[in-house]
């Protein structure tokens, strides 16, 4: 389990394409100060098994069908990604609860600056939209965020998609994570509240 609050911004090292997997080597040095074998790392809000360390860099497998529900593989030698380790028993929980299971992607649509914060609208996939809320929580690569915003575009986005959802980054966000930098068409991974999808799977059972 994971919180979302982001740990530290990291770095592809390496990028090992196999058949119907891939093999990414990160730089992290904060990540992999304590890491070892088998532990689990939030990459970009996806949760992955080390496999290796080395140095400051650690390596994970990642298999297809992580690849196909994901952005991780697109990702490159020198893209920056979002790195949290696994929540300790004892630690605060300053997120909410995140599971490191993408449920869908979204793309970003536009950014809005403000004078102490920035607007970001991402499209959302129809397949989660009805466990998205105004003031609730969603994982955006990895990142614990509160929903400030909901809505649909006249004509679908470049995904097919037409809802959109609004994020406000603080400073702090914007400094230390890859959305500071992420323009308009990138795509990013979203995780929805799963006790939302939990109580949705109650009321069916009755």
């Amino acid at each position: 389990m994971f919180t979302g609050i982001v740990e530290e911004l990291g770095e592809i090292v390496a990028c090992e394409q196999l058949t119907d997997a891939a093999r990414l080597t990160i730089r992290g040095k904060l990540v992999t100060s304590d890491a070892g074998h088998g532990d689990s790392i939030a990459v970009n809000g996806v949760c992955l098994t080390v496999v290796d360390v080395s140095d400051d860099a650690f390596t994970v497998d990642v298999m297809g069908e992580t690849l196909r529900r994901s952005s991780i593989g697109g990702l490159e030698p020198g893209a920056r990604v979002n790195l949290e380790r696994a929540a300790a028993v004892n630690s605060r929980l300053g997120g909410h609860i995140v599971q490191g299971h993408v449920d869908g992607t979204g793309t970003i649509l536009s950014r809005t600056p403000g004078e102490n914060w920035e607007v970001v609208r991402v499209s959302l996939p129809d397949a989660i939209a009805k466990y998205v809320v105004e003031k609730g929580s969603i994982t955006v690569n990895g990142i614990s965020l509160t929903v400030s915003g909901l809505g649909l575009t006249e004509a679908p986005a470049a995904d097919g998609t037409r809802d959109w959802f609004e994020v406000s980054l603080i400073p702090t966000t914007l400094s230390l994570t890859d959305l500071g930098g992420s323009t308009p068409g990138t795509v990013v991974n979203l995780e929805v509240d799963v006790i939302a999808k939990y109580v949705e799977r109650l009321h069916r059972r009755g």
